[in-house]
């Protein structure tokens, strides 16, 4: 886990699960999960997948390894296997985990333009959040904004004043915020949010920036709008 490379990290996973000393499936399972994460970051998507799905047959941690599983397919385009791989994640993991799952997969169906779906996992998610609920719920407001509803200036400002104010607000968050600006015509506000979230993902590991591809494009396609108005 603490191998400065992923090669590294890639050589000490086999190591260990060629070990013929007896392992536990604790042991087993985040042994794949560091195969994974190598395979995910030098984007062989497809071992990733094929990794994250054997260690899922452990059954320890098999929701972190569905949600795995759904950023390999993602990357690999096939959505449909993401959505079922989050679904799953969010019906077996803990009560602390379940919003998360549900987050992502709202973020993902949000991305795919299938907001109706994306308002059922995302008001799911802010239902049962804790410490990250103003993340849910600012993203849950930017889905209704893109099907079309028209919140209040007031109600906007206080979903946007509540993430800017939490760490959420400061990673992902930045992306959601640039876009509710945007959606209120705040454009030098929703630029500073976006060109600071492109950069901190761009600049950061390998394994976030392949995670976030899709959103920086996204990102990326915003501010060329805000540019050419």
């Amino acid at each position: 886990m603490t191998a400065p490379t992923p090669e590294g990290r890639a050589r000490f996973a086999r190591q260990g699960l060629a070990s013929k000393a007896a392992l536990d499936r604790t042991t087993q399972a985040m042994l794949l999960r560091q195969l994974y994460l190598t395979h995910f970051e030098k984007r062989a998507f497809e071992k990733a997948r094929t990794v994250a799905v054997s260690a899922i047959e452990l059954g320890i941690l098999s929701d972190v390894l569905h949600q795995d599983a759904a950023r390999a397919a993602i990357a690999l385009g096939d959505v449909d296997d993401a959505v079922l791989h989050l679904r799953t994640a969010a019906r077996k993991g803990p009560p602390s985990r379940r919003p998360f799952h549900l987050w992502t997969l709202g973020s993902l169906l949000f991305l795919e333009g299938r907001y109706e779906d994306a308002t059922l996992a995302l008001t799911r998610a802010a239902r049962w959040g804790t410490k990250d609920k103003p993340l849910y719920k600012a993203h849950l407001a930017l889905v209704r904004i893109a099907r079309g509803h028209k919140p209040k200036t007031r109600e906007l400002q206080e979903v946007i004043d509540e993430l800017a104010r939490v760490p959420a607000g400061q990673g992902y968050g930045r992306f959601v915020l640039g876009h509710l600006a945007y959606a209120a015509g705040e454009f030098a506000v929703a630029s500073r949010y976006l060109e600071a979230f492109v950069e901190r993902i761009e600049a950061g590991r390998g394994l976030l920036a392949v995670s976030l591809e899709r959103e920086v494009a996204m990102a990326r396609r915003t501010l060329g709008k805000m540019k050419r108005n």
